[in-house]
């Protein structure tokens, strides 16, 4: 399982070498265009939480594209997402969320099917469930974001945002200045936001 406090420096390196030659963009700063049935959280987690999206950084990092690429298509606003060994989070505004969860869970049949291949487990059920939670309030919203944004801290596997490759936060930290984040941190506790489903 992918562990960013236990690499080595080399290791840690290469992760960072594999995110720079993506050249990922930042989709959007946050700004708060709110319309409570267009912003989703969706979340999907692999089944029983086995960490198969983490067995390496290569893997990680094909989810994290081809999960971006998905909501590129679907997607007018891409707020905040994270990749973690054994499930992801995207944090998005979007009309099309029917279509979007579909093309998902077709990443999800592929990713089963390649990634049983490759570790030699065919018929391993991978992915467990793909949901939505639409944004109730501005408040909702801004919690959100911090909460996407906190949790590879949350589980233990860095002790900053920026200290995780697979994840917006690094770009929302430099769009929006430390002091802003501090600010909207404070004003918009993330509490025991997914408490009960995200373990």
């Amino acid at each position: 399982m992918y562990d960013w406090r236990k690499m080595k420096e080399s290791d840690r390196r290469r992760v960072l070498e594999l995110r720079r030659a993506r050249s990922l963009p930042w989709h959007s700063p946050p700004h708060l265009d709110f319309q409570v049935s267009r912003q989703y959280l969706v979340s999907s987690s692999c089944y029983e939480h086995v960490p198969v999206i983490g067995k390496d950084p290569e893997r990680m990092t094909v989810c994290e594209s081809e999960v971006l690429r998905i909501c590129d298509s679907f997607a007018s606003r891409i707020y905040a997402w994270c990749i973690l060994p054994n499930h992801y989070h995207l944090f998005l505004k979007t009309e099309r969320i029917k279509e979007l969860r579909g093309k998902l869970g077709q990443f999800h049949g592929r990713s089963s099917f390649e990634w049983n291949l490759a570790d030699n487990r065919r018929g391993r059920k991978v992915w467990y469930n793909c949901f939505e939670k639409p944004m109730r309030s501005e408040r909702h919203f801004w919690a959100t974001l911090n909460y996407v944004h906190h949790n590879p801290v949350h589980h233990g596997y860095v002790r900053r945002w920026s200290d995780w490759p697979w994840s917006s936060a690094r770009q929302y930290l430099e769009e929006v200045g430390p002091e802003e984040a501090k600010r909207i941190w404070l004003n918009y506790p993330i509490l025991d936001y997914g408490k009960k489903w995200d373990i």
